[in-house]
């Protein structure tokens, strides 16, 4: 109707002055609109979803570089209903890539910056629909930097892309898409605040000298081609029928070191840094119990620690490649005989190697959206979807760093289980493992899912109203391909199946008080089933779940007032999101998980591990609400002023449960019991956030515009772990640590608060028409003022308590051992852009 035609504009994040600021400039530091996690999203590519089915991620690379193909899709906000998809609570966005639609002709582009890549160059041409109703587009793409803004990073990417279209008819046209996006790059280190004030904000902890060359032990790798088929059909003057299939399939790999019976080589591992002979010393002095022997020898550590780190001695303060190999190489008599004895292997087995932790997806999609136009105020809507998903997670052999093998066999399994074999595979009777084989896990994960989105928009008076419904089933499941010595009866062989029935309602209405001013109300009630990884609680090893795992159930609410003239545009916005039963997961690496250890494991002298681990939390629940406020106004024709100002509170509302599992733990997983975290701030974004700016816009094809932008009451998110009676309890007596008084427990369960900060962009850019040649030059530049104190993210470390010294440490050293980790803003950055088009 005339009325919803209206109000499409006004609805559309992309026309929101809001949404716009949110995403450009705060968006550069990390700020999420209303802290919503993004795995509620939805984000659809030719009428399927790109979310996967394993961790609700969308893996943006998988179109890396091709800003113009798919640039300007339509965007629905937070939790309203869209026609295409039910959704969740961050949005849906939907792009369709007609290769008709694109401009007709070339359209190349260079651009410089200093981010995560230094160079981009592309190259678009488009046909335009022939006489014999066929158009083309094709695009290719390179980013490339051999070192970008972070230390001993480099990124080397390409994006393709061909489209196809067919017009049968006037009623019928059927669509071809192809995305092949391979890529290659470094990632870079967060570290504790000890590392940052030593060795500054771009230290990045994952490379080292080799050869003369920086070698980083992080480096990604992907290539998972999308090809779709669309099918468009107007089935009569009433009603549209679009159908899609689409499959993607290829391997994402992560490189990174591991080690058996040796140190951990990482130079921030916390044994080599001051602190931690500095806390040592404290601790002695605190209880003058240290022998003056040992006392001089921590002394002389912490000063030759100091000197190494102020001074950046890159054989300590990065990985020292070649002592890697030498230990590889030395003449290690005594472990090539226990080698030979106990396996029957001949030959230098790897104390260091490099692996890559793969996923091997294939993935079908296939969807269909109709549309019925009763008449020109009703229209009905249904989508349905199904998704296969299926991939393939194992860890392979990269380099044996100058070793002939690498054993695969736990390193910790005299402690996990005295007299097991501890094989990772017992029916692999090849231990020796050279590159390109696989070592310590291999399963698959599957899910099938259907989902079923009926819709009814209607316009009456001076009302709006769409209601969104939505049916889903699940059934997803593990595969083990390893028979883990730990778990012989629960690794090898598939799981049960494990069914989930979504179900959900959204509703808009839009009350118009007239043509400007408008009322908008959003609701939405429904259920998610939990992700592949959320069920299996350390899928790497066994079978065994999350006890008591069920949907997550989500209920939101937000009304706006809208004003929408020619002259000013304002939204201010309440709302509220409600998130009950959650599973919140996180995998990390962790160093300092006590272990009862035996004489046997000879690569942890100090009984401790450093060792993948799984936390989660189950039956969380969370509260999201705050307010929104977006204005945007034309004080001259060529001068708007722009305004933003976010209010937010985002807390856990509950104390849930939480459980620990790990590689070198023999049971399944721990059971924590109840982790007291109700009232902390749920962490990952500045839950206040504000911003002002102008944009001008001069008639001879110039523009100029900055903005201010503050950011304040980020935390990071609680380690639940860290706030259990397990912790700070000594299980010997069930009673805190002696020496752990109530001021001691009050510090230390604290919540993290990251500094606020405020930062300054501009952007600036001038077209030109040079006879058939549209040129256009435009930068911006983020951060202006070159502020390096803002924490865009970090995590709290995870380790077992160690009676009173942990807590002593803690509470009296400027650098506790196992300080949190920081992610922080990278300083000023730019990009510069240069397109032509002919």
């Amino acid at each position: 109707s005339s009325g919803q035609a209206s109000t499409v504009g006004l609805l559309q994040s992309s026309q929101d002055v809001f949404n716009r600021i949110a995403s450009f400039d705060l968006g550069a530091y990390w700020f999420r609109p209303r802290g919503i996690d993004g795995r509620t999203s939805e984000n659809m590519m030719n009428g399927v979803s790109m979310v996967k089915s394993d961790n609700g991620n969308v893996d943006f690379s998988n179109w890396g570089g091709l800003n113009e193909i798919v640039r300007y899709p339509e965007i629905f906000s937070n939790h309203s209903p869209s026609e295409y998809a039910f959704g969740g609570a961050s949005g849906i966005i939907y792009k369709n890539t007609k290769a008709s639609e694109y401009r007709k002709g070339f359209q190349a582009t260079y651009s410089i910056t200093n981010r995560n890549y230094r160079q981009r160059v592309s190259l678009r041409y488009t046909s335009g629909m022939s006489k014999k109703g066929w158009a083309f587009t094709v695009m290719g793409a390179k980013r490339w930097a051999e070192e970008g803004i972070q230390e001993g990073t480099f990124y080397d990417a390409y994006g393709t892309y061909l489209g196809i279209e067919k017009r049968i008819n006037d009623n019928h046209t059927i669509t071809f898409n192809a995305f092949a996006s391979p890529y290659r790059r470094s990632t870079a280190s967060p570290s504790t605040q000890e590392v940052f004030d030593y060795r500054g904000v771009h230290y990045n902890s994952y490379w080292g000298w080799q050869d003369g060359e920086k070698r980083s032990e992080r480096v990604r790798k992907g290539f998972q081609p999308i090809f779709q088929i669309q099918d468009f059909l107007k089935i009569n003057k009433k009603s549209n029928l679009w159908t899609s299939v689409s499959y993607q399939f290829g391997k994402d790999k992560g490189s990174r070191l591991d080690w058996q019976n040796a140190q951990n080589p990482s130079p921030t591992y916390y044994k080599k840094l001051p602190s931690y002979y500095l806390n040592s010393i404290i601790y002695s002095q605190y209880h003058n119990n240290t022998p003056a022997a040992n006392y001089d020898l921590l002394l002389q550590g912490y000063q030759a620690a100091n000197e190494n780190w102020i001074n950046n001695n890159q054989d300590v303060t990065q990985i020292n490649w070649s002592s890697l190999y030498a230990a590889n190489l030395a003449n290690d008599v005594v472990d090539q005989a226990e080698m030979s004895t106990r396996f029957g292997l001949t030959g230098k087995r790897a104390k260091y190697f490099l692996v890559n932790d793969v996923s091997d997806d294939k993935i079908f999609n296939a969807a269909t959206h109709y549309t019925y136009n009763f008449n020109d105020k009703t229209r009905f809507l249904l989508n349905v979807s199904y998704q296969n998903f299926k991939s393939e997670y194992y860890r392979e052999v990269n380099d044996l760093l100058g070793a002939d093998y690498a054993l695969n066999v736990d390193p910790y399994a005299d402690s996990n289980k005295a007299g097991s074999s501890g094989l990772f595979d017992m029916n692999d009777t090849q231990l020796a493992k050279h590159v390109g084989d696989k070592i310590n896990y291999d399963y698959i994960l599957r899910r099938q899912e259907v989902k079923v989105n009926p819709g009814l928009k209607l316009s009456t008076g001076q009302f709006d109203v769409f209601v969104s419904g939505l049916f889903g089933y699940s059934t997803s499941n593990r595969e083990g391909l390893f028979k883990n010595y730990l778990y012989q009866n629960n690794s090898f062989g598939e799981s049960k199946d494990y069914n989930y029935w979504n179900y959900g309602l959204k509703g808009q209405i839009i009350y118009r008080l007239n043509g400007r001013n408008f009322f908008v109300y959003n609701g939405a009630y429904f259920s998610q089933a939990p992700f592949l990884e959320d069920i299996f609680i350390n899928p790497r090893a066994n079978n065994y779940t999350v006890p008591n795992i069920k949907n997550a159930v989500i209920s939101a609410n937000d009304l706006s007032y809208v004003i929408s003239t020619p002259f000013l545009k304002l939204r201010a916005t309440g709302y509220i999101v409600n998130t009950q039963n959650d599973t919140n997961v996180q995998r990390f690496f962790a160093d300092g998980l006590v272990l009862n250890v035996s004489e046997a494991d000879t690569g942890s002298e100090d009984k401790t591990a450093s060792a993948f681990v799984t936390q989660t939390m189950s039956n969380v629940n969370k509260r999201n609400m705050g307010a929104e406020l977006g204005v945007d106004v034309k004080v001259l024709p060529t001068l708007s002023l722009q305004g933003v100002a976010s209010w937010g509170e985002y807390k856990y509302t509950n104390n849930p449960n939480v459980y620990i599992s790990s590689d070198v733990m023999a049971a399944p997983y721990a059971n924590l019991g109840t982790a007291y975290i109700k009232d902390f701030k749920v962490g990952g974004t500045a839950q206040k956030a504000f911003s002002a700016g102008f944009r001008y816009n001069s008639p001879k094809y110039w523009w100029f515009g900055a903005s201010w932008n503050y950011l304040d009451d980020n935390n990071l998110d609680p380690s639940a772990i860290l706030r259990t009676n397990d912790f700070i309890q000594n299980n010997n007596s069930s009673t805190p640590f002696v020496n752990l008084d109530d001021p001691k427990i009050e510090r230390y369960m604290q919540q993290v608060k990251l500094p606020s900060s405020f930062f300054v962009n501009a952007n600036v850019g001038k077209s030109w028409i040079i006879g058939k040649y549209y040129v256009l030059i435009s930068g911006s530049v983020n951060n202006i003022l070159d502020n390096r104190k803002y924490i865009t993210g970090g995590f709290e470390q995870i380790r077992s308590a160690n009676g009173n010294v942990d807590f002593e440490n803690d509470y009296n050293s400027r650098y506790p051992n196992f300080a949190p980790k920081y992610w922080y803003t990278q300083g000023r950055s730019y990009f510069v852009n240069l397109q032509v088009r002919f």
